[in-house]
């Protein structure tokens, strides 16, 4: 593929664009700013939530286009405003929960729950009682049984997770594991576990080799088909997308992309996955890649630099 033939870039965030302190560094916002210079569409295809979209839209510049919560919400970064959702029924939801507690004792539950004010939707994080949080959470969030919680509302993301050695009491924030000797390879294996008991009813998937959560979205729904469909309403076709990514809840997109890199510090099976490697995101890999790809002109001086 040539950059004349580029018209859409699509890349994660955590991992992958934003450095592990979280941080965009001043030759990454450049380089988005001359995408969308370019005339190129920018869409930042995230596991986020909306509610941790704010530091991305403020270092960013307010750039793009972000499908968050792994497919199932588009926001147009402009304007902050959600665009649209495709949210896992109340009765899926349900479903998915009683296979994976007859499965896997302990496991416990939340979700970021879609409401409405007239033309308004909004998404709130609510979770069960022993729902051990590892990322600050909202003030005053709902906390019941999972069923309670999503009756008569559907829910852009279900979060499962298994209890660690060591956790502390319920609903206390910890700090996310690091990966150990094993590699992470436990989410992997309860990943699998979980595709054999829910792929009829949902999506499964995870973001955090070093942690034992699932990622529960709508059947059907994944960062690919969010892409496909904004990329058509723009007339662009999967051979003319380039994406970036590093978890295995970006292997649909990866797979999808007409050419896909995966950085340096990704995950076995998407180094494994797509069409070329780019350096690790502390190396800020995406950007250096996409001024070669993209023969880009980068201007840091409109950085403050």
């Amino acid at each position: 593929m040539s950059r004349a033939d580029i018209r859409l870039v699509a890349t994660d965030l955590d991992g992958t664009l934003l450095r592990h302190d979280g941080q965009v560094p001043p030759l990454t916002r450049a380089v988005l700013r001359a995408i969308e210079e370019s005339q190129r569409h920018l869409v930042f295809v995230t596991g986020r939530p909306p509610r941790w979209m704010p530091m991305v839209v403020e270092a960013t510049g307010h750039a793009g286009v972000a499908v968050c919560g792994n497919g199932a919400v588009v926001m147009d970064l402009h304007s902050e405003r959600i665009l649209e959702v495709s949210p896992v029924a109340p009765g899926d939801a349900a479903e998915a929960a009683r296979r994976l507690r007859e499965a896997i004792p302990g496991i416990a539950f939340a979700a970021e729950r879609v409401e409405s004010d007239g033309d308004e939707v909004s998404v709130r994080f609510v979770r069960e009682e022993h729902y051990r949080a590892r990322w600050p959470t909202p003030d005053g969030c709902p906390v019941g049984p999972l069923e309670e919680l999503l009756a008569g509302r559907g829910a852009v993301k279900v979060l499962a997770r298994v209890p660690l050695p060591g956790d502390p009491e319920p609903g206390l924030l910890v700090q996310p594991p690091r990966i150990g000797s094993s590699g992470g390879t436990e989410v992997d294996r309860l990943l699998d576990a979980a595709h054999a008991l829910l792929a009829d009813v949902v999506t499964v998937t995870h973001s955090n080799p070093a942690d034992t959560l699932l990622e529960i979205s709508a059947r059907g729904v994944s960062k690919a088909s969010a892409l496909e469909r904004l990329a058509k309403e723009r007339g662009v076709a999967a051979e003319h997308v380039v994406a970036f990514g590093d978890q295995p809840n970006d292997l649909p997109m990866l797979r999808w992309a007409g050419l896909s890199y995966a950085v340096a510090n990704a995950h076995p099976d998407v180094l494994a996955a797509v069409h070329a490697h780019a350096p690790s995101v502390d190396d800020e890999g995406v950007a250096r890649t996409l001024i070669e790809l993209l023969d880009l002109a980068v201007d840091l001086d409109g950085e403050g630099m």
